[in-house]
C-alpha cells in the first residue's frame, strides 16, 4: 500500500573507466571510481539466459546498470547508497552485454563486482523457479515463498531464505506473511456476504453507516468505496503531504480515517468518474462490516471466512505490536545497506493487515471456483470491472484487478505494506493460480506473472505464421510510432506529464522533472521500459485516434493524451521565485510548510523533512521528487497577483490548500 509516483531518472553515461573488462563467475573485481567515472564490464551470454551480479558498495554509492548486445539498457538496480547490490536479469538476445557501473557519489571511493551466476534458463517450471528465486536464497537476507496450483492440485509450493534475520528463522510455504493491499479482496468478500445475507446494498449511501461523516454534496455508494471511486482522499498519501513519516513507523489511527474525510471539503472527483485507487475506502469498509455485523473486523473474518474455508494460517493483525505466531519480520534496506525492520503500516485493516501463507491463499482461490463460502454471484460481481460514468472500464472490480495475461483473463491483486509485498494472481479459464510472497521491501512481486508464464503453456499460445507477420520487432518501422508522439497527464496526477519523442531511430520518453530514456517496441501498440520493471500501452478510439495510454507499473496508471504543444519552459528569476517563499498552512492537514529560495531554486520543507527542490512546469505550477519536495504545487493568487497560498498534490490525494501565513 505504499504510495509513489513514478520514478524513472537515468544517470548519464559518463567518461570510461575501463574498457570492457570481461567477467568471470565466481571471481570479484575490486576496483576505484572517481567523480564522472563509469566501468565498464562484458559478460558474453546465449538468448534465454540468466545472469546474476553482485556489486559490494565498499565506499561508495554506485548504479549499476546492463546494456544489452545492441547497447540498449535491459536492467539496472541502485537500491540503498551502501552495502551489496543484487541485480539479476533474462537476456533477451545473445551476444556480448556491457555492465556498467556508474559513479553515484561525488568523493572517489572503492566497490567489488562479481559475476554470481550465467546459466541457460530451465524448460523445467520448477527448476525455473529456484533460478528466479536465487537472489532470495540466502541466510544472510530477507526471503520469498510461492505456490502454483491447477484444478485442485498443488504444482508448487516453497519458501527460500529468512523470515526472521535476528533469530535464523527460515521462510518456508507454511510462514505467514503480511500481504498488503492483496487484503482487499477479503475485505470486498465480507461486505459481499453481508450484501448476500440482506443487510448492506450496494447502491447505500456511505453515510448511512458513517453518519458522522459530513455532506460533500454528491452522494458516495457502498459500491464506490469498493470500486475506488469515491473521491474521498486516500490517507497514506494525505498523511505523507501532512509530514508523517509512514517509512519511519509513524502512528495512524482508524479514527484518522473518519478525521481525514470530515476535514475534506469537497470530493477529489465525483463518485463513479475517476478511478482513484484508495486505501481509506477500503479502512472505511472494514469500518462498515463491524458496524452492520456488531463485532470486530478480525472475528467476523475468523468466524465466516477463514475457519469456513480451512484457512488455519490467516489472521487479521488489527494492531501492528499484536504477536502473529511464526509470522516473517519485513525488512528494507537502510543507507548503510543493512536489512531494518520498519514494522506495518499503522491502522491499515481493510485496506491490509492480514498475515497468511501461501497454501492458505490457494484455498481461498479454490473457493472463488467452487464456492463453499459466499455465492457464486457475488464472487462473479467481485470479478467485474467497474465502468466509469464517462463509459470506460476501469480494469478493477471490488477488491480485484482484471486484466489479461496471453489469451486468458486473469483476475489479480498485488500488495506491498512497508517492507512487506505479495501477488496473487488466478487464471479461471483454466483454474490455476500463483501466488508469491516476500518480506524484502526490494522484491518484484510481479515475478508471479513469469511463473505462471512457465507453469501454464496456455498464457503463450503458438505463434502462427500469420501473428508473427504481423509484427515483427525487427522490422518495426519507428516512423509508425510518430502518432503516439505526445504528452499524457496521468489521469491521477494531471500535472505528472509522459512526453513521447523519436529522434531518428530512438524512441524516447520523458517523464515530468525527470530525464529522458528509452522505450522499446513489443508489439504496435506496446512498449517495454527496460530500466525499470514497466511498459505503456496507447489506446485509440473509435475512429483510430490516439486519445491516452497506460503505464504499467505496480498496478494500472492511465493518462490522458493531452492538445496542443507544451508550453516553453518557464525559467523564473530568481527575484520571482522569492515571490512565493513564506510560511504556509493547510487547515485539512493540520500540517506547516516552508518555500524558501537556495542557490537559484525553490525549495520546499516541512518540520519532518529536509528541504528539497521543486522546479517549475508553467509559472506558478512546480514538481518536485525526494523528501518533502515528492510533491506537485500549483500556486494561487490574489486579483492584485500576489501569491496567498497553493494546492498540493501527490498522486492520489491532490488539490489540498495551503493558505500563505506569512
Amino acid at each position: 500500500m505504499r504510495t509513489s509516483l513514478l520514478a524513472l531518472a537515468l544517470l548519464p553515461v559518463a567518461t570510461t573507466l575501463h574498457s570492457q573488462t570481461p567477467l568471470t563467475v565466481g571471481r570479484a573485481v575490486r576496483a576505484t571510481l572517481a567523480r564522472g567515472d563509469t566501468a565498464r564490464y562484458q559478460v558474453d551470454a546465449d538468448s534465454g539466459s540468466i545472469i546474476r551480479l553482485t556489486v559490494d558498495q565498499l565506499s561508495t554509492n554506485v548504479l549499476v546498470r546492463v546494456l544489452g548486445p545492441d547497447r540498449r539498457p535491459v536492467g539496472g538496480v541502485n537500491a540503498a547508497p551502501r552495502g551489496v547490490e543484487r541485480l539479476q536479469l533474462e537476456t533477451r538476445a545473445k551476444g556480448a552485454h556491457q555492465v556498467q557501473v556508474v559513479m553515484v557519489d561525488s568523493v572517489p571511493g572503492e566497490y567489488a563486482i562479481t559475476l554470481v551466476a550465467r546459466e541457460a534458463l530451465s524448460t523445467d517450471p520448477v527448476k525455473l523457479v529456484d533460478q528466479l528465486l536465487a537472489p532470495w536464497d540466502r541466510r544472510d537476507g530477507p526471503g520469498a515463498a510461492v505456490a502454483v496450483w491447477r484444478g485442485g492440485r498443488t504444482l508448487l509450493a516453497k519458501g527460500v531464505g529468512m523470515a526472521n534475520l535476528a533469530y535464523d528463522i527460515p521462510f518456508t510455504a507454511t510462514t505467514p506473511t503480511n500481504i498488503g493491499s492483496t487484503s482487499k479482496q477479503f475485505t470486498a468478500f465480507a461486505v459481499m456476504l453481508l450484501v448476500d445475507d440482506g443487510k448492506v446494498s450496494l447502491d447505500d449511501d456511505v453515510r448511512k453507516y458513517f453518519p458522522e461523516l459530513p455532506d460533500l454534496g454528491q452522494r458516495v455508494t457502498v459500491r464506490n468505496l469498493l470500486t475506488h471511486t469515491s473521491g474521498y482522499r486516500e490517507v497514506y498519501n494525505a498523511l505523507i503531504l501532512a509530514a508523517r513519516r509512514l517509512d519511519e513507523g509513524d502512528f495512524v489511527s482508524r479514527e484518522e480515517m473518519i478525521g481525514l474525510i470530515q476535514r475534506q471539503p469537497s470530493l477529489q472527483n465525483a463518485p463513479g468518474a475517476e478511478f482513484n485507487y484508495n486505501n481509506t475506502a477500503f479502512a472505511l469498509l472494514s469500518m462498515l462490516v463491524e458496524r452492520v455485523a456488531g463485532r470486530p473486523f478480525p472475528e467476523f473474518m475468523a468466524q465466516r471466512v477463514f475457519g469456513p474455508l480451512g484457512m488455519t494460517r490467516t489472521v487479521v493483525r488489527a494492531d501492528r505490536h499484536a504477536t502473529v505466531r511464526g509470522a516473517t519480520v519485513g525488512y528494507s534496506r537502510s543507507a548503510t545497506g543493512e536489512w531494518r525492520d520498519l514494522g506495518d503500516l499503522a491502522s491499515s485493516m481493510g485496506a491490509g493487515g492480514i498475515y497468511t501463507t501461501v497454501g492458505d491463499l490457494q484455498k481461498w482461490v479454490e473457493n472463488y471456483a467452487r464456492p463453499r463460502v459466499g455465492s457464486a454471484q457475488a464472487i462473479a460481481q467481485m470479478m467485474t470491472p467497474f465502468t466509469l460514468t464517462n463509459g470506460k472500464s476501469t480494469g478493477y472490480g471490488f477488491g480485484l484487478f482484471i486484466d489479461t495475461q496471453g489469451p486468458l483473463k486473469r483476475v489479480h491483486h498485488g500488495g506491498a505494506d512497508v517492507s512487506h509485498r505479495s501477488m496473487l494472481a488466478y487464471y479461471p479459464a483454466i483454474d490455476a493460480g500463483v501466488t508469491v510472497q516476500s518480506n524484502d521491501g526490494g522484491f518484484d512481486s510481479g515475478l508471479a506473472f513469469r511463473i505462471a508464464k512457465a507453469f501454464f503453456p496456455e498464457l503463450t499460445p503458438p505463434v502462427t505464421a500469420a501473428a508473427a507477420a504481423a509484427f515483427d520487432v525487427a522490422s518495426y518501422d519507428v516512423k509508425r510510432f510518430d502518432q503516439f508522439v505526445g504528452r499524457y497527464a496521468l489521469d491521477a496526477a494531471p500535472q505528472f506529464v509522459l512526453t513521447f519523442t523519436r529522434s531518428a531511430d530512438s524512441l524516447m520518453a520523458q517523464a515530468t522533472g525527470q530525464s529522458a530514456f528509452r522505450i522499446h517496441p513489443t508489439s504496435d501498440s506496446t512498449f517495454a521500459i527496460r530500466v525499470v520493471q514497466a511498459s505503456v500501452t496507447f489506446h485509440r478510439d473509435a475512429q483510430g485516434k490516439v486519445t491516452g495510454m497506460t503505464l504499467h507499473q505496480n498496478g494500472d496508471q492511465k493518462a490522458t493524451r493531452l492538445d496542443g504543444e507544451a508550453e516553453k519552459p518557464w525559467a523564473p528569476t530568481v527575484a520571482e521565485l522569492a515571490a512565493y517563499a513564506g510560511r504556509y498552512f493547510s487547515e485539512e492537514l493540520e500540517t506547516f510548510y516552508e518555500i524558501s529560495v537556495k542557490d537559484g531554486k525553490l525549495m520546499v520543507a516541512n518540520r519532518r523533512t529536509d528541504a528539497g527542490p521543486i522546479v517549475p512546469d508553467a509559472k506558478d505550477a512546480f514538481t518536485g521528487t525526494g523528501g518533502a519536495a515528492d510533491v506537485t504545487l500549483v500556486f494561487e493568487r490574489d486579483r492584485n497577483g500576489q501569491v496567498i497560498a497553493f494546492y498540493a498534490g501527490n498522486g492520489r490525494a491532490r488539490d489540498i490548500r495551503f493558505a500563505r501565513a506569512r
